[in-house]
């Protein structure tokens, strides 16, 4: 495999990819191929493939590992070859599944600022956070979704200072949060509503810091969801309690 294979494309074309190996592949060689490998073999080294593409388009592996993994995927000549390769690796169902994604601990920066200045700022969709947060908005304002983040293992912090400002917060149903901190003129403010989350080890988002003149509000919502379809769904769940009393 060429070693400049990942410079070629950005994060996320990954069709380059696959078609670059496509000369390894059975199914795209030529007719007069005496000795082809089982279908199986075959499906489950493609299926591989997809899944390593898509942990890296999660950042779950560096450009190094992607490498190296596809590299040793279109070697393999078994099946618990090919499975050993995404084993070690976050899984997720994509869509609709509500299960946490975990990033692996090497790829946890220790912290990072998000600064919001007269403007915006936001971490939205696949993206790792660090174990510390700081945001800083000053007549502005910070929007940080985690419902598709990849969350390290143990804590998480986020430390606000708002000024005339607003950090909006949405994490998904099973992830811990503990929430606190002194608000002048303004507020910290949780809404929505989920069940504790059953597993022990789930991971905590602690939340905290100043909000002066401003707010930092967090809301409870499930992937794909908007804050109005929140607000219908805990409509239907208050009819259906009455009717269940």
């Amino acid at each position: 495999m060429p070693a400049s294979l990942l410079g070629r494309w950005p994060r996320g074309s990954f069709e380059a990819i696959r078609r670059n190996f496509g000369a390894a592949d059975p199914f795209n060689s030529d007719m007069t191929d005496l000795n082809p490998r089982p279908v199986p073999l075959e499906q489950t080294r493609q299926r591989i493939v997809e899944q390593l593409c898509d942990q890296y388009a999660a950042e779950n592996l560096t450009d190094a590992g992607l490498e190296e993994r596809l590299t040793k995927a279109y070697a393999a000549t078994t099946l618990v070859e090919l499975q050993a390769l995404v084993a070690d690796l976050p899984t997720q169902a994509p869509g609709t599944s509500t299960a946490l994604a975990t990033a692996r601990p090497e790829l946890v920066s220790e912290r990072q600022v998000v600064l919001a200045v007269m403007g915006g700022a936001e971490r939205k969709g696949a993206w790792t956070p660090p174990k510390h947060l700081h945001v800083l908005t000053v007549m502005g304002g910070a929007e940080l979704d985690f419902r598709d983040a990849h969350f390290s293992p143990g804590v998480t912090t986020v430390t606000c200072f708002v000024m005339m400002g607003g950090v909006e917060i949405i994490v998904p149903p099973g992830v811990h949060v503990d929430m606190n901190g002194f608000a002048l003129m303004g507020g910290f403010g949780h809404r929505g509503t989920a069940n504790s989350p059953p597993d022990p080890d789930a991971p905590v988002l602690r939340i905290g810091g100043v909000a002066l003149m401003g707010a930092v509000d967090l809301q409870v919502r499930l992937p794909g969801e908007t804050a109005r379809d929140v607000r219908a769904r805990e409509r239907l769940a208050r009819r259906q309690a009455r009717l269940n009393r």
